[in-house]
Parts: C-alpha cells; sequence; structure tokens
C-alpha cells in the first residue's frame, strides 16, 4: 500500500522542493500539504496533492492530519513547539509497533554555530562536527543552542515512544542553488549577504581573518537526503538510523567567509552592481550591527563571523548518500543574481 505522507512548509524553499520531488519521483505516494494559502499554479502542478488549509497555528488541524499519515515531513518555523507537539500527538494515535509511524523534522546547523564563542569571530575553528562520531554530544546539547528546544522535542518523543514512533533529524547546512518548488525558490544565506552589500556596506565584506567557515549543501542534493530518508520510511524503516540516532548532516562541501566574499564580491562587480570587487575587512563592531531587524543580537555575527562545519558521515554511510551537484562556486553567480532580480 503506498504511504500517505504530510508535508509543511511546501511553499518554501526546502519544503517546496522536497515536495517537487516526492511528486515527480514517487507519483504513488498519497500526500497531503498544510498552506495558508495556495499559490497559483500549487493545483495545476500537483493536481493529485491534497491541500489542507490552515498554518501552525492549528493544531487541532495539524494533529489530525498527522493520525492519518504515514509519515510526517515538518519543515517551516524552527521554533513554533506546538506544532511539532501536534505532529507528534497525531502520529502516536494510530501507531503500534507492529505498524510504526515516522516524523523527519528540519533542523539546521545553527545548533552546532559558535555564535557564543568570541574566540572565533571571524577566524576558522577547528571543530568539524560528525553526526556520527559525535552523536552524543549533538543530542545533549545546552539549552542555548539554536533549534535546541525543538530537537529536545523531538528526542524525548523518540525515547519515549521509539517502538512505535521513529524521528529523524535532518541537520542542514547552508543551502545554494534554485529551488525547484511552487513558491520560494531562493537560499536564505546568498540573498542576506547580497541584501547588506546594497543597503549597508556597497562591497562584499568579511572580518579578522574571514577565516570563519560554513559548510554548504545544494539544494539538489539536500533533497536527495529527504529522499533516501522518505522512502526507508515508507519500506518500514529500512536501514535507516532512527530516533537519537536519527540525526544527519548534509555537507558537501565548506567554503570560509573570505572565499566566498571575494567570489560575490567578483560577480557583482562584474555586472555592474558594485564599483570595487575586493572585499573589505569590517572591524567586528560593524558586525554586531547587522541583521538587528531580527531581533537576535547576535544575528550578524551568526551570519557572517562564525563557523558551521559539519561532516556528513550517517547519510553517507547509511543511506549511501553522494553530492552529485555542481559546487557553491559553480551555481554561486546564478544564485547572486537571482537575489538581485536578474539572470544570468
Amino acid at each position: 500500500m503506498a504511504p500517505k505522507i504530510f508535508l509543511t512548509g511546501g511553499t518554501g524553499y526546502i519544503g517546496g522542493s522536497v515536495l517537487d520531488a516526492l511528486v515527480k519521483q514517487h507519483p504513488e505516494y498519497n500526500i497531503t500539504v498544510l498552506l495558508r494559502s495556495v499559490p497559483d499554479n500549487f493545483i495545476s502542478k500537483y493536481p493529485s496533492v491534497k491541500i489542507v488549509r490552515g498554518d501552525f497555528d492549528n493544531t487541532a488541524l495539524v494533529a489530525d492530519t498527522a493520525a492519518e499519515a504515514d509519515i510526517v515531513i515538518h519543515n517551516g518555523n524552527s521554533k513554533h513547539e506546538p506544532s511539532i507537539k501536534a505532529h507528534i500527538d497525531g502520529l502516536l494515535r494510530n501507531s503500534t509497533p507492529s505498524s510504526p509511524r515516522f516524523l523527519i523534522r528540519l533542523g539546521g546547523t545553527g545548533a552546532i554555530a559558535d555564535w557564543a564563542d568570541p574566540s572565533f569571530y571571524g577566524e576558522k575553528n577547528p571543530k568539524v562536527w560528525n553526526d556520527v562520531q559525535d552523536i552524543e554530544e549533538l543530542t545533549s546539547l545546552p539549552d542555548t543552542a539554536l533549534h535546541r528546544n525543538i530537537e529536545k522535542i523531538v528526542q524525548k518523543a523518540a525515547v519515549d515512544h521509539g517502538d512505535r514512533l521513529k524521528c529523524a533529524i535532518i541537520c542542514s547546512c547552508g543551502v545554494y542553488g534554485p529551488g525547484k518548488g511552487p513558491g520560494r525558490t531562493q537560499s536564505q544565506l546568498v540573498p542576506v549577504f547580497y541584501d547588506e552589500i546594497i543597503n549597508n556596506t556597497k562591497r562584499a565584506f568579511y572580518t579578522q581573518s574571514g577565516g570563519n567557515t560554513r559548510s554548504w549543501v545544494h539544494i539538489d542534493d539536500l533533497v536527495a537526503v529527504y529522499m533516501k530518508l522518505i522512502e526507508a520510511a515508507a519500506a518500514g524503516g529500512g536501514k535507516a538510523d532512527w530516533g537519537l540516532q536519527g540525526y544527519y548532516f548534509t555537507a558537501s562541501q565548506e567554503v570560509s567567509l573570505l572565499d566566498f566574499a571575494t567570489a560575490v564580491g567578483r560577480i557583482l562587480k562584474n555586472h555592474g552592481i558594485i564599483e570595487t570587487e575586493e572585499p573589505a575587512q569590517l572591524p567586528l563592531d560593524d558586525i554586531w550591527k547587522m541583521r538587528l531587524a531580527t531581533k537576535w543580537r547576535y544575528m550578524g555575527i551568526y551570519a557572517f563571523a562564525c563557523n558551521t562545519r559539519t561532516v556528513s558521515e550517517r547519510a553517507r554511510k547509511i543511506l549511501g548518500y553522494q553530492p552529485r551537484a555542481p559546487n557553491l562556486f559553480a551555481c554561486l553567480e546564478e544564485d547572486v543574481l537571482a537575489a538581485a532580480g536578474r539572470r544570468a
């Protein structure tokens, strides 16, 4: 019998790309999506996908819909506790040890970012997180870690109900490349860097040595991890790791901010968007003042001065994940020009 899948975040960059892949690669799946508003092209593009109108605050609706699903793929708001609890409550209604349900939750490497450690602002941190070797540390991060509130809820459910609820967290890093879904098709990090240049610095920039380093993955490779995990769930769990072991990094490469800024500066200069190609070395005080509209005082530091270095060992070892998409620099011009509203 084809699995019943409930997906949230279907108009987002990542969730929409996952939805598109599910429909194209597995037309036999019964897919339901939660949508606050329906894009004009959605029904014509995905006529077989069932739409439930609502948002994450409609917790009764979320729970009722999850109760009808075999697999929940929850993307979107990483701080919204009621929605993740509703998904878990719904999945548990009809799950049994002989017929478990599955929860796949999108996380992020903000969880391991070193924004709280000033000694590495603008510098390369030697710590590289591994989702197999560091799993005990990853599942016991301090409450101050980003995404920790949601991860604790998922991990508690995995411990309390692991015989009938199989949980996994896909801990994605920086993502690049054009999305395939019906809504947002641009990544987050490239547009944020572009906006800061256009509205503030007028040049690409870095701070300190610019050695702070971020892991990256192409959206197609990230979706490949999703698909392998979803297919394992559809097979009753397959060979995938679930529960506290079900923590998956997705990185295919890492890039320093200096190298990233240098490439962005070259692209913008070549297209006449800025006058100076060489990135500017900014004092940390300037970085602290960036992205304050988010109401989190560390946002500029997190975006432009800290490290998120990860190795995706579990997906490679357990799921056979092999990144195949072009690297960041091969795709960067397209992403930068998309942020600028232009075409390559």
